[in-house]
Order: C-alpha cells, then structure tokens, then sequence
C-alpha cells in the first residue's frame, strides 16, 4: 500500500513536470508562429482582415532557431515523462487535457505556416487547379512566370517539380485555393484549417475509444493530443499527412475482431464495414500512397475472412481507380518518382561516408531488403494489439517498418505511427520512436527546406551527418533487439513460455494478435493496476543540408 501511494505520488509530480514541459514547448512554437516571417514561418503578404494573422517582429534567425530547438527538447522530454507518469498512476481530467489539445490546433492553425515551406507548393499546386490546369503537368514555375499571385510565392527549390502527392490531396489543395482565391497565405491557412480538423478528429477518435481505460486515455493524449512535435510538424507546418494519418485510423479503427474473425466473436462479418473500411483506406492512399501499409494491416488482420479482405481491397479501388484515371497518367508516373532518394539525415550514410561516399550503392535496394526483414521481425514479435482492434498491429509492424528503414524520411511522416502507438498497449517501443521523431524534428527546424543559420554552420555537418542517422540507427537496432528478446516489458510476464521466460522466436505465429478468436491478451506489464481491457472484452479472470525536399 505505502509503496504504491508512493509511486502514485512520484507520478503527479512527474505529471506535472510533463504539463509543464509540453505547455512551454506549445507556447515557445505559437510565439515563433505568432511573430511573423523569420527563419521559421513562411513570408507572405497579408490576407487582409482574414487569418492568418501574425505580428511582423523579424525575430532573428538565432533566436529563433535556438527557441525553437528548446521547445523540441522540451516537448519530447514533456511526453516521455507524461507517459512514466501514466503508468504510476497520473490521472489528470482527460477532459482539460482534450480542451488543451484542441485549443493548441487551433491556434496554430490561424498562425502563418511554419517550420516548412510545403505548404506553399500545396497552395501553388491548388492554384493550378483552380485555373484549369493540372499539377502533374505544370510546375510553379511556370505558375510563376504566368504572373500569377500565388505562384510568385511558390519556393525555389521545388518550382521546376510536378505535383508529388495523390489525386485526393490535389482535390484538397485546389478545394483550398478555391477557397483562398488569388491570396496564398488564405489558401495556406484553408489547408492548415483540413489539417486541425483531421488532427482534432484523431484526439476525439482516441478519447472515445479508450473511454473504458483511464491509463490508456491519458497515455494515448500525451503521445498524439499534446505531443508538442506532432503539432509543429502536423498543424503548424500544415503537412498533408495529417489527413491522411486520421483518415486511415478511422478505417483501422472500423476493423472489428467479429469483421475478421469468421464470426467467432459474434456475428457474421459485414461486408459493407470491409468496404468502408477499404474505401477509407483508400482515400488515405489516395492521398499520400503510403498509406496503402494500412490496407495491408487489414488484409493480414483479415486473412481468415476472405470475404472481408474482397470487400476491402473493392472499397479501396473503388477510391483509387476513378481518381488516378480522372488525372491520367501524369499523375500514376508521380508513383514512380524516385529522383530524391535519400534525405541526408539517413543513417546508412554512417557506412558509405567512411568509404567516401555519400550513400551506399544500390541504396534502395539494400533499404528494401532491410524493410522486408524488419516488417516480418515486427509481424511475428510485435506485442498482442488492442483486442478491439485487431488491424492495428499488422499495420503498425509494417509501418514501422518503413519508418525505420527507408532512406528518405521526414517527421511528419511519422503521423501514421503515432496515430497507431496511441492505441497499442503500453511498452518499451514507445521511446525509440519517440527518440526518432525527437531526432527529426531538430533536424527540421527551423525551417525547411534551407540551411541553418550562419552562426551555427559548425553544427550542420554533425547534426547531420552524426548526431541524426546515430539516433536514427539505434532507433532500428532498438526495435530489433526488442523484436529478437521478447524484451517488451519491463517486467516479465507470469509463466515462462518459453527458455529464460520469452518465446523462442520461431514458435511465434505471424501476426500473434489473438482478437479474431474473441481472446483478450495478456495485460502489459507497463500498464497499471487500474488499467481496464477495450471495449466490447470482458475482463473477469483474465490477465489482461538540410536538403530540399517535400513531405
């Protein structure tokens, strides 16, 4: 009992040392917003009386960039304390916490963008809709040259590329610069406006479904809702990976155990969930092609229902075959693109630099089979998933698995992880990609693309050609060694299955999750005693350079 009171009491300190973290991060990233064109936000003429709003201050380009590299390292500390803090028993009002998250969303979402200039492609790329002509065929250069408004903004290193993103998202950005008209910071903020809504969808998706288990509640707000580094890389900077990240939740989050179990947990499965669910996915891709690792995660989720998987892969081409053949085959050659095929933060340079090369021959090759290896690793030894919800485990191993191991990778990209990790049981896979998104989001600020500022270029080559790919790397060999020990918790489970009390690694079943049959897995060792199972499961007896580039 006493040690217990005490560990409860370690953790409303703790709790509230990550408040105070993830707050001063929040507020240092709305001041830098706030402050206008700098290093960090983008420059554009004003909107009128309209947002985004910002006060002109021209901060300097040190001040800016050091801010903004405290309020990083703040706000990841801020999440790593908050989530020890959950696990001995901090239970703030999630309601405040909510509040919180939607409060900071939309505050930024009517400050100029920051922290990357993608935005202001997206709104070039929109401009070209608006008038007629097509994105995959015209550049914003050529939007530049025809006088256009819009285009005078667009940003020089990527005005002689076609638009890189699906139809869906071309959709969005000619949807905002309808909206915008001749002004880019109203069609920047129209886009950061879908941004916030989509981050804001994923906050109350999350609160609701883990309503019934306070540990997770609280767990999940400080690793998406509050985290400080998906809202600058998310809603600050307007990345249109937000959308796609909430889209493909809520198509994972439609995945019941009785859709892909037979019917074992009740009921037949319905195909018409498959194919929303598919079809979800399926704007997901549609607009980022990525994504289409969440239909995978289905597919393996479903294996045993053939009739879900039809379902769901008709509900994703339903989306994705009319779309791509209404843009033609410029916009198919987009998913051929392959120009840029490593950001220079990648850790596979830390074996061809030696070598005096700048990457390793055959990089995407050697990325490939490396992604091939570490998706099935994650596969067999990921930890039991969510029992409500058994096409996140499949979708978060291959996922992962791409994050870890492709050679171009920026941190917003990481959305369609964290939206998963938000969900998954608590365990020690939380911190190396925690530790990853740290990594690149100081590798990202100020701003991208462009260089840091002069006073700090003795700090460019080791950020980048170090310190980054070095936490990168131990990030993979992280994931790894858990995958091969079994080392999930950090306390063993009751009952050793197995030598030294882990399973041998080839008696584990592709994808282990034990939903479809109706089973709740064991309880994680992280979570605490409080912690209650998802619902629909009963609980009774059981354990439960910085290189140009695009987002």
């Amino acid at each position: 009992m006493a040690g217990g009171a005490t560990a409860r009491a370690g953790g409303r300190r703790l709790g509230r040392v990550a408040l105070a973290c993830i707050g001063s991060s929040l507020l240092v990233m709305i001041v830098v917003s706030a402050a206008g064109p700098s290093k960090a936000v983008v420059s554009l003429p004003r909107a009128g009386l309209g947002p985004p709003w910002w006060i002109a201050l021209h901060p300097a380009a040190w001040l800016v960039t050091v801010a903004l590299w405290a309020a990083a390292l703040a706000g990841a500390g801020g999440v790593a304390a908050g989530l020890v803090a959950a696990r001995r028993g901090w239970r703030p009002p999630v309601k405040l916490l909510v509040a919180a998250a939607l409060a900071a969303a939309t505050v930024l979402a009517v400050l100029p963008a920051a922290g990357s200039t993608d935005t202001l492609d997206y709104a070039a790329y929109g401009r070209m809709v608006a008038i007629g002509h097509d994105p995959y065929v015209m550049t914003p250069q050529q939007l530049r040259l025809s006088g256009d408004p819009v285009g005078a903004v667009a940003p020089v290193p990527w005005e002689t590329k076609h638009s890189l993103y699906g139809p869906l998202a071309t959709i969005e950005q000619g949807t905002a610069a309808i909206l915008g008209g001749t002004s880019a910071a109203r069609i920047t903020f129209w886009l950061k406006v879908w941004n916030a809504l989509a981050f804001a969808l994923v906050v109350l998706a999350l609160d609701r479904l883990l309503r019934a288990g306070p540990a997770a509640r609280v767990r999940a707000h400080m690793l998406w809702s509050l985290n400080p580094l998906l809202l600058w890389g998310l809603v600050a900077a307007g990345h249109v990976d937000t959308v796609a990240a909430a889209v493909g939740f809520l198509a994972l989050a439609l995945v019941s155990p009785s859709l892909v179990g037979r019917g074992e947990a009740g009921g037949k499965p319905s195909v018409r969930a498959g194919l929303a669910a598919g079809a979800l996915v399926g704007m997901a891709a549609d607009i980022k092609i990525t994504f289409i690792l969440f239909g995978l995660g289905i597919a393996l989720a479903a294996r045993r229902s053939p009739r879900t998987v039809l379902a769901a892969g008709a509900g994703g081409l339903a989306v994705l075959v009319p779309s791509y053949l209404w843009f033609g085959p410029p916009a198919i050659a987009v998913l051929f693109y392959r120009e840029a095929s490593a950001t220079s933060d990648n850790f596979y340079q830390l074996f061809s630099r030696p070598f005096g090369l700048i990457r390793p021959p055959d990089l995407l090759l050697v990325a490939a089979v490396l992604l091939a290896v570490t998706g099935w690793l994650l596969l067999r030894r990921l930890p039991d998933g969510p029992p409500g919800w058994p096409a996140i485990r499949p979708a978060l191993a291959l996922s992962l698995a791409w994050l870890l191991v492709w050679p171009y990778q920026r941190p917003w990209y990481d959305a369609m992880v964290f939206c998963l990790l938000a969900l998954f049981p608590a365990s020690r896979l939380d911190w190396p990609v925690l530790a990853r998104l740290g990594a690149g989001t100081l590798y990202s600020i100020p701003g991208m693309p462009g260089p840091l500022p002069a006073v700090f270029f003795g700090l460019l080559p080791v950020e980048q050609r170090l310190l980054v790919p070095l936490i990168r790397l131990a990030a993979l060999l992280a994931v790894v060694a858990l995958c091969l020990t079994g080392a999930w918790q950090a306390r063993r489970r009751e009952g050793p299955p197995g030598p030294r009390g882990r399973r041998p690694l080839l008696s584990r079943p592709l994808l282990s999750a034990r939903t479809p049959a109706g089973a709740a897995p064991a309880r994680a060792a992280y979570a605490p005693a409080d912690a209650r199972p998802a619902p629909g499961h009963a609980a009774g007896g059981r354990p439960g350079t910085h290189r140009p580039g695009h987002g």
